[in-house]
């Protein structure tokens, strides 16, 4: 794969990519760059994680070496649950992590977040950090942010510090991570590690309003939901006819499911058209934003590809 295929495989499906230029070079000048991705293991894998559990899949089709942190002790620190219930969720996000498909190094924050050095880094770039920009910067990640605790404003240090301690070249994630990635670029010079940022986009919730939460009921879909539960999530979820803005089976069909078909059949009865054979995304946005393709018939051909893909993973996890 040369190097405008690899750019153009990394730049789908992305909102911002903070260093475009630099990572021109980086693909020209490093045969095998390391990307890392980091998520609390907190709770089940849902659909939200997935987009960049996707993106993942992108970058090693595109020769990166993928390093995912499954970080235990930021999960700690932002107050989701105590010791012994977070190893338990580590445990299970790395059974799934390695179902997808995805041939990543998993690596346990706990494993050298406490070390010597990585403390003194921390310790390091508090000395340059305030209070302020360490809040602001949880604040799209933060549990109870009104009330955040100290361990709240350490948890963005960390992160940053992460990405050298990774030996990161690029930190993927969320367009909820983007300040604390930002907190990272501007405090370069301080960790002497140079790091690439890219940003993806946050799938809405499936009742309609805001980002998928875990918390929610039927905001997200988790990849151990049965498939009696995906179709009545789906069936309920929030899907105007014509509407492509702000529609969360459109976005799932775009981040998550077409990077991994090469076409999709969607069935229904001859007195509403027949079945229909899209060839991709932007074919389908098209023809649903026309009113060619009625919501409950795209729901069922949502339903029909998730089950597809979080059947595999069920039953590989049980």
């Amino acid at each position: 794969m040369n190097t405008d295929k690899k750019l153009e495989l990394i730049k789908r499906n992305t909102v911002e990519i903070v260093g475009e230029e630099e990572l021109d070079k980086l693909l020209k000048k490093n045969k095998k760059p390391v990307v890392y991705c980091g998520y609390e293991p907190s709770g089940s894998v849902h659909l939200g994680h997935f987009v960049t559990l996707s993106k993942l899949l992108d970058f090693e089709k595109a020769g990166f070496k993928v390093k995912v942190l499954l970080a235990d002790v930021h999960a700690m620190l932002n107050r989701k649950g105590d010791e012994k219930q977070i190893k338990k969720e580590a445990e299970l996000w790395g059974r799934i992590i390695r179902t997808i498909g995805l041939n990543a190094e998993i690596i346990l924050g706990s494993s050298f977040e406490f070390e010597k050095k990585y403390q003194f880094e921390v310790m390091n770039l508090a000395q340059h950090s305030t209070i302020q920009r360490g809040l602001r910067s949880m604040q799209e990640v933060a549990r109870d942010i009104e009330n955040a605790t100290i361990s709240q404003v350490i948890y963005p240090l960390m992160q940053v510090v992460d990405i050298k301690f990774l030996n990161a070249d690029v930190a993927l994630g969320g367009m909820e991570q983007r300040k604390i990635h930002m907190l990272g670029k501007d405090s370069e010079k301080i960790l002497k590690h140079k790091f690439i940022a890219i940003h993806t986009p946050l799938i809405s919730s499936l009742k309609g309003e805001g980002k998928m939460s875990k918390s929610i009921p039927g905001s997200s879909i988790f990849l151990d939901d049965s498939h009696e539960t995906i179709k009545n999530t789906i069936k309920n979820a929030y899907c105007p006819e014509k509407q492509i803005e702000n529609n969360p089976l459109l976005q799932i069909l775009k981040l998550i499911i077409f990077p991994r078909i090469k076409s999709m059949k969607i069935s229904r009865p001859e007195k509403f058209g027949g079945n229909l054979e899209v060839e991709n995304y932007e074919e389908l946005e098209n023809i649903y934003s026309a009113g060619k393709l009625h919501p409950m018939d795209l729901k069922n051909a949502v339903t029909e590809e998730l089950e597809k893909i979080i059947g595999t993973i069920r039953k590989k996890i049980k």
